[in-house]
């Protein structure tokens, strides 16, 4: 079998027990990168020399019988929208193809500590701002099990990247979606931290606006819960760049999951309510208890998350959209100013006070409820490049997308899980979980997440 599609989990283990030497593992995950990313461009920046040498480290290491880590030489990518040293932290965008970092971000140097070997970074949409995997810097990345669908955004690359087996285990980011809406599009999973799990801070950006400190995360996508587990282990290591890091504390739960086919009167697809309802009895047959209790708003909340994102665009955003070009960003910025006019000081501080309110009526509802299924997206994955087609088409994925945009408003971890898939689409369903509650949704993931292999285009 080909090392470069073992699970990180498997990987970690053969490396550390001496097996498998981490070089090895490198040598055959930049073998199959050199095979197969040319028809994926979902990693659009190299290190192979790099990669090797930090390899040959790892063996050093445990040849010397000092511990190398719960990631031992491990294949991982990083996305291009956070800071490696040596490298320009691009998001996709011309204009900051020259940012060359200086320092690692904290979700690099944990993975570095952790004993992982970054063999690339991974593409995404000009300024992460769609769902759709497209710039004019980078290029367009396919989706490699689903060809005709969008690979997802804005971590496309990363979710692209784990599907075809060019590395276990991604960062991605998310702010609405990011992370989870790729693993659903690619067929794999995905988890999104909650506010503070994993630190966070780009030297060459500065400090983000607030509604970016509230909302965007950091957090792994991979094939099997288990390397989510570990991925995201190495990632939330403390680091004091964060003012927002806070540690984990497993606490018990009652097993209970509520399950919503339709949140906020949702038109889901009927197979994506199928796969709720598979999901639900399967917990169910493990001894959960499941119930449809009413829910707190969804749609205010992505809502009121449009107003918080896009006056981050008011301070400069906008400027930098017309600077770079970018035909798919300007649309896309054109049509999500239709949905949240510009805000003004009232409006934007009217937001922050019903986001207490927001967070409160979820917290009271995880309290009872400590799990929430509902759908990822209203539809199935949609055709590449769909959102762009046209006005009315970006409505609609907008509206599809309400579940994703939600959550991170009111700061709360979200899974996606892959459960199945036709010969057109892959299936897959979201669990929510309160702040700090990150545990039960890989507990979660232990029951229902498969082991997905990976393709070969």
């Amino acid at each position: 079998m080909d090392p470069a599609t073992f699970t990180a989990s498997a990987l970690a283990a053969l490396i550390r027990s001496r097996q498998l030497s981490a070089e090895e593992a490198i040598r055959a995950t930049l073998a199959r990168i050199e095979r197969l990313n040319p028809g994926l461009n979902a990693i659009v920046q190299r290190r192979d020399e790099d990669a090797l040498s930090e390899a040959r480290a790892v063996d050093a290491r445990i040849a010397k019988g000092e511990d190398p880590g719960p990631l031992a030489g491990v294949p991982v990518t990083v996305k291009v929208n956070i800071d490696q040293a040596g490298f320009a932290t691009t998001n996709g965008l011309r204009i900051q193809a020259d940012l060359i970092a200086q320092e690692d971000s904290p979700p690099v140097a944990n993975l570095r500590r952790a004993g992982a070997v970054i063999v690339g970074r991974t593409n995404t949409p000009a300024f992460s701002l769609r769902w759709f995997t497209r710039n004019a810097l980078h290029g367009a990345t396919k989706n490699p099990a689903f060809p005709a669908l969008t690979p997802g955004g804005s971590s496309g690359g990363a979710a692209s990247a784990v599907a075809a087996g060019l590395g276990p285990i991604a960062h991605g980011t998310d702010i609405a979606g990011s992370i989870r809406y790729p693993a659903y599009a690619c067929g794999i999973h995905g988890l999104r931290p909650g506010l503070g799990r994993v630190p966070a801070f780009n030297a060459t950006a500065g400090d983000r606006l607030i509604g970016g400190q509230l909302m965007a995360v950091s957090g792994p996508l991979a094939r099997s819960a288990a390397d989510l587990r570990l991925g995201l282990q190495a990632l939330s290591q403390p680091d004091p760049r964060d003012p927002w890091w806070t540690a984990a504390t497993a606490t018990p739960y009652p097993r209970r999951a509520a399950l919503a086919l339709t949140p906020d009167s949702l038109n889901t697809d009927p197979a994506i309510r199928d796969a709720l309802t598979a999901a639900a009895k399967t917990l169910e047959s493990q001894g959960w208890e499941i119930g449809t209790p009413a829910l707190p708003p969804f749609r205010e909340a992505m809502e009121l998350q449009l107003t918080l994102w896009l006056s981050e665009f008011g301070l400069g955003g906008a400027e930098a959209i017309a600077r770079e070009a970018d035909p798919d960003a300007s649309f896309v910025h054109r049509e999500l100013m239709k949905l949240a006019p510009p805000p003004t000081l009232e409006s934007f501080m009217k937001a922050l006070q019903s986001r207490a309110r927001l967070a409160r009526l979820w917290r009271g509802f995880f309290a009872d409820w400590p799990v929430l299924l509902t759908p990822v997206s209203a539809r199935l994955p949609f055709p590449d490049h769909y959102d762009t087609s046209s006005p009315d088409a970006f409505a609609k994925v907008i509206e599809a997308q309400m579940p994703q945009i939600a959550p991170p408003f009111m700061g709360l971890p979200g899974l996606t899980v892959t459960t199945g898939r036709t010969l057109s689409h892959p299936i897959g369903i979201q669990a929510l979980a309160d702040r700090g509650c990150e545990h039960i949704l890989l507990d979660l993931a232990d029951l229902l997440a498969p082991e997905i292999p990976a393709v070969t285009p």
